[in-house]
């Protein structure tokens, strides 16, 4: 199966709007009945520390108060987001992880080099959760400034990080539900 991917332009406001309608730490409430059993890696990308570093904690607090024990989670720095989905596909090989988080920021810049970023780890994250059937979570923000990623690494949108740990979470218990 062949699966594409488009990317249509929009502007500034309609691409503003998503964020400024849910603060992405909000979250219904959610039980995770099997969480102590679950093995969660997080692949963080150093570009961009101090954004993607909150987002990390934020996943890492939110995995430990829905019961991932300590143990259980692995956290795995790389050079920057490019080389997000081979780390999280050697993650998922090697430390035998059920679900990996993969946490990132691209800010846009003076040329399309965040597109082309974004696009390409976007759909390698995806193919990774295709092809092994285990979860792969997309956690890069693609902010069009630093102001925009402080929002949304624990300012007044939340923390994206700590979406993605219940991504992965809610993910995790779908699977095991639908096996039963």
């Amino acid at each position: 199966m062949k699966i594409s991917l488009f990317l249509f332009p929009v502007d500034n406001k309609t691409i503003n709007m998503a964020s400024k309608q849910k603060n992405l730490s909000d979250h219904k409430e959610f039980i995770s009945r099997h969480s102590a059993k679950f093995k969660i890696a997080i692949a963080v990308s150093e570009y961009n520390e101090d954004i993607t570093f909150a987002l990390r904690d934020g996943a890492i607090k939110t995995l430990s108060e829905h019961g991932v024990k300590e143990k259980n989670i692995t956290v795995q720095l790389v050079p920057g987001a490019f080389e997000l989905p081979l780390v999280s596909k050697w993650l998922y090989d090697h430390k035998k992880a059920d679900a990996v988080i993969a946490l990132g920021c691209v800010i846009k810049g003076d040329t399309d080099h965040d597109i082309y970023i974004n696009n390409a780890v976007s759909k390698a994250i995806m193919d990774l959760g295709i092809s092994t059937g285990a979860p792969f979570i997309f956690g890069v923000i693609t902010p069009n400034n630093m102001q925009q990623a402080k929002d949304r690494a624990g300012g007044k949108h939340g923390n994206k990080g700590v979406e993605c740990a219940m991504a992965a979470l809610k993910m995790l218990e779908l699977k095991f539900d639908l096996k039963k």
